[in-house]
């Protein structure tokens, strides 16, 4: 019986210890389920976002190029000059810079250049000369004021005359005389008679193609004693003055009076302020390197040659061109 007994409290005691170990188990699991729950219910906290950078803008640039060489002529910053303040200002400036560089200044030359006329040597062959060169100040300006929104580059518009006549023609364009010109002058005064026989050398087998444009002053060059011209009588301000040059007047004037035959349009003329012996009263036109200017558009219709024959006491101008021209310019009149 008391074996009986003992056995039976031991059993007791362990049924004891096996819940015991049960509810431990039990209690860590709740436990563990719990921080799970806690774990679950937290938000996932964000990183902190890293400040956004401020793109700095870049300044509006406005690059003028040279078309030609691709060379820089100017940078404009324009928020700098006022385009969105005063755009009426802005453009005011910028037309006054066009002008600038269209036409030169007393320290720089321009973009605009007159025609030199190709002339033809005296083995026939042809002398090459300049292109009349436009800046477009107008077109220019606006597009500046354009490209002054976003930037970028800008080319300068230039306009491009070459000479109006086919090359082939040359041969033919002294076949016959349109107009011709005489006026006399003493040939005992050396200087003037020099004058007159250089300057009408200057102009001698002239191109003058069609629409072309002649200038005097910038055919012939400076009139002065390192191109051999040498001292004589001339009018200035209504006096008879000693100067290097005086003659070339001559050689302007009986010009006139042969294109003037032809039906050329007058860009530039000028009276003397005084009358001459040599033509007919108001049939002068007075030139002056640097100054004065005699100019001539060939609006004939066809092109033509300028001839000079300089002789003792006489100068003669003529205006030829070939016979299949001639036809078209009779047409034309």
């Amino acid at each position: 019986m008391a074996k009986r007994t003992w056995a039976i409290s031991i059993l007791l005691a362990g049924s004891l210890i096996g819940l015991t170990g049960c509810t431990e188990n039990t209690d860590k699991e709740n436990s563990q389920e719990g921080k799970i729950t806690e774990t679950q219910k937290k938000p996932k906290q964000k990183p902190p976002e890293e400040p956004q950078k401020v793109e700095e803008q870049k300044p509006i640039v406005v690059n003028v190029i040279d078309p030609n060489t691709n060379a820089l002529v100017k940078t404009f910053l324009p928020l700098d000059l006022g385009f969105e303040t005063d755009p009426e200002s802005y453009k005011k400036e910028l037309e006054k810079w066009a002008k600038d560089l269209a036409r030169g200044t007393e320290t720089a030359s321009g973009y605009d250049q007159r025609m030199i006329l190709d002339k033809i040597d005296v083995n026939g062959q042809i002398i090459k000369g300049k292109p009349q060169i436009i800046l477009d100040e107008a077109e220019l300006v606006e597009r500046v004021m354009l490209a002054s929104i976003k930037g970028g580059d800008v080319e300068v518009p230039l306009d491009v005359t070459e000479s109006g006549y086919k090359p082939e023609d040359v041969a033919q364009l002294s076949e016959v005389v349109l107009a011709s010109f005489s006026t006399y002058f003493n040939s005992s005064v050396a200087g003037r008679a020099k004058n007159i026989e250089l300057s009408a050398l200057a102009i001698d087998n002239i191109i003058v193609g069609t629409q072309d444009i002649f200038s005097f002053n910038t055919t012939v060059g400076p009139s002065d004693a390192d191109h051999g011209y040498q001292p004589a009588k001339e009018i200035v301000n209504k006096q008879l003055v000693d100067g290097i040059g005086g003659g070339i007047c001559q050689t302007s004037s009986t010009l006139f009076n042969a294109v003037d035959q032809v039906g050329v349009s007058y860009v530039e003329k000028h009276h003397h302020s005084l009358s001459v012996g040599y033509v007919p009263a108001g049939r002068d036109a007075t030139v002056s390197f640097g100054g004065p200017d005699f100019r001539f558009q060939n609006t004939s219709g066809v092109p033509f040659i300028i001839k000079t024959i300089y002789g003792r006491g006489k100068l003669t101008v003529e205006v030829r061109t070939s016979v299949a021209y001639q036809s078209l310019i009779a047409k034309g009149n």
